[in-house]
């Protein structure tokens, strides 16, 4: 069957990746639940252009939407899509034993859907969408826009097709799993997508492909889950919640395969999590900047929300990598820029040629350069990033209009309060200023954070995470408490910011599948077919 189209060309933080598609297809039905057919696949060709400029045509199977679970709520966003490569620039390559990458596309906790996905990369459609289409690697500039996307992002503030499309061409196996989202509702008025249904999901699908070893390609012992934003909360819990016996009641219900839903390692990219305490820590990033308009939020809710994240970072005893001592709401700023932000802007200026690191610091007077190193203060920092994306509180808003609120909707409430501050401060007239009663088990289930206070051992032990320094979409501690909680516990950690950057980016995915081959141990030897 011939496609001949282009599959896509996927902005990677200023990196060019594109590919272009054609095939012949096979296909072979199984009446089993559950059980993959390893001969019901379409063979593709696509030439990936890698982050250098370098051209690589790579021949692989492409198994259409698979449905993960015996009974799904919906199968249109409960399905995943595989592409497992068998020849790159002429060499013939084995797969079988690859690691796999588990690329989600979820973005502000919305539907992500493979449904009608024809190729590799088109797990970025959501709302019910298809797959990558012609032109783009994000779906299409008329589909619902979210408000934390942008041109880092797919439609609904989720990933890109980058990783995907370079993980391919690196031979690995590429999955892309569907999961419904927030939005979500059936013909009685019900939402089915608010929490813990996407992480539920996710897990669903990890069983389904641990549960098809042998048949499936790619090596389940080695799954690598990859997110940004909302998907990248979920790739950080999906990592940190392996195992976890507090699902087993929904993947029940969902008839999800007798398996584990551990997965080896966690990509991670601005992760919007720890959500019950992200008003708080918003607040202590941010409290200080201005919105768009100039205008500042109500202090003496920030003020309070920012005294919370004090008590709970508190809470957390969390120490500091290389070797910085206990995390506080006293000193986090001083770590953040000793940790990440001085060395950030250190590799961003060392990059630059002579003339164009005069004019940089010629235009940000608040950046010392000395010996090689960029230095300055967290004040100045905050000054350089400007405006602050959103209000106070930033997820749950006292008139239920955020995104957040709607992820813990239920039945037929669009939207509820999930924590006490924003439930005794409610606007919208509700009878009742607490938090329903099946809130706190909600929170548990899609915060990582949980999982870490319980030393998980079904956990990744090999996180990748990373933030731009110019996002304010959360707050700069969350994936840094996410980095030290991981680290505490005697993980691989590879956690860095951006210099510049904002909501969505990824300048390094080629490092990203560098380091895929580290921890997993694949070479491109063992790749290669015999």
């Amino acid at each position: 069957m011939g496609i001949g189209a282009t599959a896509g060309v996927a902005a990677a933080g200023g990196f060019a990746l594109s590919a272009n598609a054609s095939g012949t297809s096979k296909s072979s039905a199984s009446s089993d639940a559950l059980v993959f057919d390893p001969d019901a696949y379409t063979k593709l060709t696509k030439t990936v252009t890698d982050t250098d400029g370098n051209d690589h045509s790579v021949v692989y199977h492409f198994w259409k939407a698979i449905t993960y679970v015996a009974s799904p709520v919906d199968a249109t966003y409960q399905s995943l899509i595989v592409s497992s490569p068998v020849e790159i620039d002429g060499t013939a390559v084995d797969a079988s034993n690859a690691p796999i990458l588990l690329a989600n596309s979820v973005g502000g906790y919305m539907p992500s859907s493979v449904a009608t996905a024809t190729e590799v990369g088109g797990g970025g459609s959501a709302m019910g969408g298809g797959g990558a289409p012609s032109g783009s690697a994000a779906p299409s500039a008329s589909a619902s826009t979210a408000s934390n996307a942008n041109g880092n992002t797919n439609a609904t503030g989720g990933a890109l097709s980058s990783n995907q499309l370079l993980a391919l061409a690196a031979g690995y196996v590429v999955i892309e799993p569907g999961a419904r989202g927030r939005t979500l509702k059936n013909s009685d008025g019900e939402y089915y997508g608010t929490a813990p249904a996407a992480i539920v999901d996710l897990k669903a699908a990890v069983r389904y492909i641990r549960s098809n070893k042998g048949r499936i390609p790619g090596n389940v012992e080695r799954i690598v889950s990859a997110g940004t934003s909302a998907g990248g909360a979920l790739s950080s819990l999906l990592g940190a919640s392996g195992d976890s016996k507090i699902y087993d009641k929904y993947l029940k219900e969902l008839g999800a395969a007798d398996a584990s839903d551990a997965i080896f390692a966690t990509g991670a990219w601005c992760p919007i999590t720890d959500l019950e305490h992200a008003d708080g820590a918003y607040e202590f990033n941010w409290g200080t900047n201005a919105l768009s308009t100039g205008k500042q939020v109500d202090q003496t809710v920030s003020k309070e929300l920012q005294s919370q994240f004090a008590e709970y970072q508190a809470s957390l005893k969390l120490r500091g990598l290389n070797g910085f001592g206990t995390l506080t709401a006293r000193n986090y700023d001083e770590y953040l820029v000793e940790q990440y932000l001085e060395p950030s802007a250190t590799t961003y200026l060392a990059a630059l040629s002579d003339s164009d690191r005069e004019t940089y610091l010629a235009a940000n007077t608040f950046i010392t350069w000395s010996g090689g190193k960029a230095s300055f203060t967290w004040a100045d920092f905050l000054t350089h990033v400007g405006a602050r994306k959103k209000d106070a509180p930033s997820f749950d808003a006292f008139d239920l209009s955020a995104g957040e609120n709607n992820e813990f909707g239920a039945d037929t409430t669009l939207a509820r309060h999930f924590t006490a501050y924003g439930a005794k401060n409610d606007t919208t007239g509700l009878t009742t200023k607490r938090v329903a009663s099946d809130i706190a088990e909600k929170l548990d289930l899609m915060n990582p954070m949980y999982h870490f206070a319980k030393k998980n051992p079904g956990r990744s032990k090999h996180w990748w995470i990373r933030l731009g320094t110019k996002d304010s979409d959360t707050s700069l501690t969350v994936s840094a408490n996410i980095a030290a909680a991981a680290a505490g516990l005697g993980d691989d950690v590879n956690h860095l910011y951006y210099w510049d950057e904002g909501h969505g980016s990824n300048i390094d995915p080629a490092d990203f599948i560098t380091w895929i081959a580290k921890v997993t141990g694949h070479t491109k030897r063992a790749a290669a077919a015999k």
